[in-house]
């Protein structure tokens, strides 16, 4: 084998190693490492009536009560998470945030008096990569250094019964005002609730853009990213 060949096939063993090791890194930093946990698992439920599904039959616990049980101030706690995902060419990514905080005021003798307001600490933001999340919380997303948090604030609560049987979801719709970088945007949530063992469990989506709060979705020459992000409310209230 004269030099020169050597040399071609060196080059292009080097190439293979390199490009190898590119993707494991791009792989790294791109790879979504968080996985979804909701509060009212579908798995736990199976298909009611009147837009209502009830845990399998047989719990002794379930029972039916009117408003007088849920009416009041219900707090967001600890259990609580809030997650957004983003689609790329290669995957879809998630991000979780456990910094959640709010209220949720019950009142299903009079509807239009109930009240929902939460906010999340954008610098707890996890994906478990510290790069990847550097990267978002930086002046090019999110800019926590000039907007710490995020907020939402319920216009109305539509949908929710007048009576409720404990461990049922009941599904309702939650419009409201998504506030993101100093950036308010008009969002609605289609939502789950349930009451069961005193806590009152709330899991809810909807979708805005990176252009909805003035930022770009990233692209790259080996990944790009769509405009649409999937915000899930995942939330676990006591009073």
């Amino acid at each position: 084998m004269n030099k020169n060949k050597k040399w071609i096939m060196a080059g292009a063993g080097a190439l293979i190693l390199v490009g190898a090791g590119g993707y494991a890194m791009l792989n790294s930093y791109l790879g979504n490492k968080v996985e979804i946990t909701q509060v009212i698992p579908a798995k736990n439920i199976a298909a009611g009536e009147s837009g209502a599904s009830s845990v399998e039959s047989g719990d002794a616990k379930s029972q039916t009560f009117a408003g007088q049980k849920l009416n009041g101030e219900w707090h967001i706690t600890r259990d609580s998470k809030v997650y957004f995902s983003v689609t790329t060419s290669k995957e879809t990514v998630n991000f979780e945030n456990n910094a959640v905080t709010g209220s949720w005021t019950i009142n299903l003798d009079d509807p239009s008096g109930m009240i929902g307001t939460g906010s999340v600490e954008l610098g707890q933001i996890n994906s478990g990569n510290n790069q990847r999340d550097d990267h978002i919380k930086s002046a090019d997303f999110f800019d926590i250094e000039q907007h710490p948090q995020a907020a939402f604030k319920a216009s109305s609560f539509e949908g929710l019964p007048a009576e409720w049987q404990e461990g049922t979801a009941y599904d309702f719709i939650m419009p409201g005002s998504l506030t993101v970088r100093g950036v308010d945007k008009d969002v609605t949530f289609a939502g789950k609730a349930m009451y069961q063992d005193n806590q009152l469990k709330l899991s809810g989506t909807t979708t805005v853009t990176f252009q909805d709060f003035g930022m770009e979705n990233p692209h790259s020459v080996l990944v790009s990213t769509e405009n649409d992000i999937a915000v899930q409310l995942e939330l676990v209230l006591k009073k």
